[in-house]
C-alpha cells in the first residue's frame, strides 16, 4: 500500500544516527523520505500508524541473498559447498523455468519483507534473469540484483555453460532494461558466481563494465577450503589475491563469506575498501568455518551481515543471522566480542554501506528514504523491558515474527503481519508447483 503521506507516531525509535540517539516520538514521512521526527508532531497525514508500546528500527539489509534458490529450500542439506553445488543446487537451478524463477524470488522476498528486511543485495542464477528482477519489483523490496555469470566448469550442468560473450551481453540486456526502475529502487550489479567459474576473461571485462556503468560487483571468495585450493591450483595464488589481481578487490566490490583469508588477504580487503558479507548460518550449515569477523574489524574492514540462500540456511531471517553472528564469535575470542549494538550496526547501516547506499539508506534520519521496519517487543520472549538494552533484545531475543510493519520507499509492504500486494496462499502454491516441475524436469527426487 503506498501512501503520499504517512504519520508513524509515539514508538522507540533505535535510529542509527551518528550519535546513536534512541528516541520516543513521531516519524513524518513525504513521499518516500522521512522529513520530520519529533515529539507530538503536529504533521497532518493521510495515513496514521499507532507505534505506542513499539519500536521502529530501519529495515535489516541483507547483502547476500539468492532468490532463485528459494524454492530449493531444505532440498540440500547436510552438505559441504562443492558437492551442494555440484549435487543439487547446480542442477536444479539448470531445470528453472520463468516461472518457477518468479515464484522462488516472490517466496523469498515475501519471507524478507515479513522478517523486516527491506533491502538486499540478490544473485539470480544464469537463466530467467528478467523474471527474477519482475518479482523484486512487484514485491516492493530495495534491492540490488543482476545475471549469474558463469563460462567456466566441465562440472557445471549445460544449461547453465555460457558463452563468455553471450553471458556478458545477456547481463547488459538486463542492466539497460531493469537499473533504476521502481524510481531507483532497483539497481543492477555484475555477478560473476566465483573465480572457480568464471574466466579470468570475464572477471576482467566485469570489471571494466562496472567502472564503465558506476555499478557494484557481487561474488563469492575462500568460502571453502576446496574453492580455495581449486583457485590457488588454477591461477598460483589465493582467492583474494586472484580476485585484486584482476582488478575485482574495489569499493564496488561486495564479496561473500570470507572464511579462508590469510593476513595479506584480509590486509588487501581493507586496503581496498572491498566490502564483506558475512553469511554466519550458511558457514555453519555448510560447515565451511568461522569468518574472522572481529580481526576483520579491528583492522577497519566494511562487514555486514546476510542469510544467503535458502538451501544452506535454511531461513532469510535477519534476526536469526544477527543473533548468530553475535555468538559463534564469543568462543574463540571472549564474551565481549561481537556485541550487540555493533551486530546491530552490521545488519542495518553497514549493509547500506555495503550497497553504497549509506547517504540513503540504513537509519532512521532526515532526508533519508523510509525504510523502516516496526516492532512489537511486548511478547513473553522479549520481556521484561525495563533496564534492558534495546540492541540486545533486537540482537539476541527478537525473532522475525514480531514484526508488524515492514516500509520500504514510503510504502506498506505489510502491516499487522499482513503483505499487501502479494497473495501469500498463491504464492506457496505456486512454489510448490515449481519445485516438482523442476525437480522433474533434472530428474531429481523430491519424494
Amino acid at each position: 500500500m503506498s501512501a503520499l503521506s504517512l504519520l508513524i507516531k509515539n514508538g522507540t525509535i533505535v535510529t542509527m544516527n551518528p550519535n546513536r540517539d534512541i528516541l520516543t516520538g513521531d516519524i513524518y514521512i513525504e513521499g518516500n523520505r522521512i522529513t520530520a521526527i519529533g515529539d507530538n508532531l503536529p504533521h497532518q497525514a493521510g495515513r496514521t500508524i499507532d507505534a505506542a508500546g513499539k519500536v521502529v528500527i530501519p529495515g535489516l539489509i541483507q547483502p547476500h541473498i539468492h532468490l532463485c534458490q528459494t524454492l530449493f529450500r531444505g532440498q540440500a542439506d547436510d552438505l559441504e559447498l562443492l558437492d551442494w553445488l555440484k549435487l543439487k543446487i547446480w542442477p536444479l537451478e539448470s531445470g528453472h523455468d520463468p516461472e518457477s524463477i518468479y515464484y522462488s524470488a516472490m517466496l523469498g522476498t515475501g519471507e524478507l519483507i515479513k522478517g523486516g528486511t527491506t533491502a538486499i543485495v540478490d544473485m539470480a542464477t544464469v537463466n530467467h534473469t528478467n523474471e527474477n528482477f519482475q518479482a523484486i519489483y512487484d514485491s516492493g523490496i530495495r534491492a540490488i540484483s543482476g545475471k549469474c555469470m558463469m563460462d567456466l566448469g566441465d562440472e557445471v550442468p549445460e544449461p547453465m555453460r555460457e558463452k563468455t560473450r553471450n553471458s556478458i551481453d545477456e547481463s547488459l540486456r538486463m542492466l539497460e532494461k531493469w537499473h533504476g526502475k521502481g524510481n531507483g529502487r532497483i539497481q543492477y550489479a555484475f555477478t560473476p558466481r566465483f573465480a572457480v567459474s568464471c574466466t579470468e576473461e570475464l572477471l576482467r571485462e566485469v570489471v571494466r563494465l562496472a567502472e564503465q556503468y558506476r555499478v557494484m560487483i557481487h561474488t563469492h571468495a575462500s568460502e571453502n577450503k576446496g574453492e580455495v585450493e581449486f583457485v590457488y591450483q588454477m591461477s598460483g595464488m589465493r582467492n583474494v589475491l586472484y580476485l585484486q589481481k584482476l582488478g575485482l578487490t574495489a569499493p564496488n566490490l561486495i564479496v561473500a563469506h570470507c572464511i579462508h583469508l590469510d593476513e595479506e588477504e584480509m590486509e588487501t580487503l581493507v586496503q581496498t575498501q572491498t566490502k564483506i558479507a558475512h553469511c554466519p548460518s550458511c558457514n555453519l550449515k555448510l560447515a565451511s568455518g568461522f569468518a574472522k569477523i572481529p580481526e576483520l574489524l579491528d583492522r577497519g574492514a566494511y562487514v555486514s551481515i546476510a542469510a544467503d540462500g535458502a538451501p544452506c540456511n535454511n531461513y532469510l531471517d535477519g534476526f536469526i543471522e544477527m543473533r548468530m553472528a553475535a555468538l559463534i564469535q564469543k568462543p574463540f575470542y571472549g564474551p565481549r566480542a561481537m556485541p550487540a549494538p555493533k551486530v546491530f550496526e552490521l545488519a542495518t547501516i553497514g549493509g547500506a554501506r555495503a550497497m553504497g547506499l549509506e547517504a540513503e539508506i540504513g537509519s532512521v534520519e532526515v532526508g533519508k528514504k523510509a525504510d523502516l521496519a516496526i516492532i512489537n517487543l511486548d511478547e513473553l520472549r522479549t520481556t521484561p523491558q525495563k533496564g534492558v538494552n534495546i540492541y540486545s533484545q533486537l540482537v539476541y531475543q527478537t525473532q522475525s515474527s514480531q514484526v508488524e510493519t515492514t516500509i520500504v520507499d514510503g510504502n506498506i509492504l505489510m502491516e499487522n503481519r499482513v503483505l499487501n500486494g502479494m497473495d501469500e496462499k498463491e504464492v506457496r502454491r505456486k512454489a510448490n508447483e515449481s519445485l516438482e516441475r523442476v525437480a522433474k524436469r533434472v530428474g531429481i527426487s523430491i519424494a
